[in-house]
């Protein structure tokens, strides 16, 4: 008589794991962001919401400004608090970059003090020089 048998690994389907995982708010708007084009599934783009995934699998998504990748550690069974939902995945996200570094034109535009409310037409206009002169 051959061994017990494993049961087979446990599949979820993505929109309701980003939403188990806490990553989206509702499952409408994960579908509709997996729709979008914005998820890997092991590194191959999907817009299928009805994918099934499961432990192992890595999923890289552009998610609140930033790349997020994630490892699935167990596909989940229900929406449960914060501190379980972590526990569903593996967080593989390389670090944020400081503010600097994310946008190039930060540095090219004249820097303004916050609080001093909106630039005259003369700083404006020596504001799009710069620019102009940066192209």
């Amino acid at each position: 008589m051959p061994g017990p048998v494993e049961p087979a690994a446990r599949k979820e389907r993505l929109d309701r794991f980003l939403f188990f995982a806490r990553a989206i708010k509702s499952r409408t708007l994960a579908q509709k962001f997996i729709e979008s084009g914005a998820v890997r599934v092991n590194s191959e783009r999907t817009d299928r919401s009805d994918l099934k995934i499961g432990a192992g699998d890595v999923l890289t998504m552009a998610l609140h400004n930033r790349i997020v990748v994630w490892r699935i550690i167990a596909p989940g069974t229900r929406r449960g608090p914060a501190t379980e939902a972590q526990g569903l995945y593996e967080d593989l996200s390389p670090p944020a970059l400081p503010r600097a570094e994310q946008s190039p034109y930060e540095a090219a535009i004249a820097p303004r003090d916050a609080g001093t409310g909106r630039p005259t037409k003369k700083q404006r206009r020596d504001t799009d020089r710069l620019q102009d002169g940066a192209d």
